[in-house]
């Protein structure tokens, strides 16, 4: 872990992803940033995410709408409001420029007008580097994640990395490696050409589920 100078940029931030880096800091309040890399990363390996019956069962009841890119700033802004975050006021201000420069992608899960889930990240040629999530309904995250995966697997994209593994991510099929594995993978997917907005936004539950589900 390595403090940042004071002051970092878009296109900083954009190579330390592609070095394999992410930024944190310790508190909404503390100004300094914190590059990391961990020697056990947390990624979700697209051709084994698992839903479960229960979420699928969910997702297939179409409670919710689900919308790309159109609440960017209020899922930032939920992540970020928890108790302990480690998003701060630079890192968010980073985030929603990287987002208007066409880099940053949220998942948003609506009931009607209100945002009860979503998830965002940083995607970077055939890499996506998920940042947080949130939910305030039951499995709100989670179908985010799950619309998220179908639509980096329909998009072309060979690594999903969730920075660190969570029991929550587990359930999902998420899993840790190596720092060097890490690297490689990385190294190979910032080779692929990957496209976010490839999936067509009405796509329909049965398909979602197809796409991201691993049932063997």
């Amino acid at each position: 872990m390595t403090e940042t100078t004071p002051q970092i940029t878009p296109e900083i931030l954009l190579h330390g992803y592609a070095s394999g880096v992410f930024p944190m800091s310790d508190s909404a309040h503390d100004p300094k940033i914190y590059w990391v890399d961990p020697h056990l990363r947390g990624i979700v390996p697209l051709d084994r995410f698992h839903v479960s019956r229960r979420l699928a069962r969910r997702i297939k009841r179409q409670q919710y709408t689900i919308a790309i890119d159109q609440r960017f700033d209020a899922v930032v802004t939920a992540c970020a409001s928890r108790p302990e975050t480690w998003i701060n006021a630079e890192i968010f201000d980073l985030y929603i420029e990287l987002h208007t420069l066409g880099f940053a992608h949220s998942v948003e899960v609506m009931e009607g007008a209100e945002l009860v889930g979503g998830v965002y990240g940083v995607a970077l040629n055939g890499a996506f580097f998920g940042e947080s999530m949130f939910s305030t309904r039951t499995d709100t995250s989670k179908i985010a994640l799950t619309y998220l995966v179908a639509r980096l697997k329909h998009g072309g994209f060979t690594l999903l990395d969730t920075q660190f593994q969570t029991d929550h991510l587990e359930s999902l099929g998420a899993t840790e490696i190596s720092r060097d594995t890490y690297h490689q993978k990385l190294t190979d997917a910032l080779d692929v050409q990957a496209d976010f907005l490839k999936l067509p936004i009405d796509t329909q539950p049965s398909e979602i589920l197809h796409l991201s589900n691993h049932t063997s």
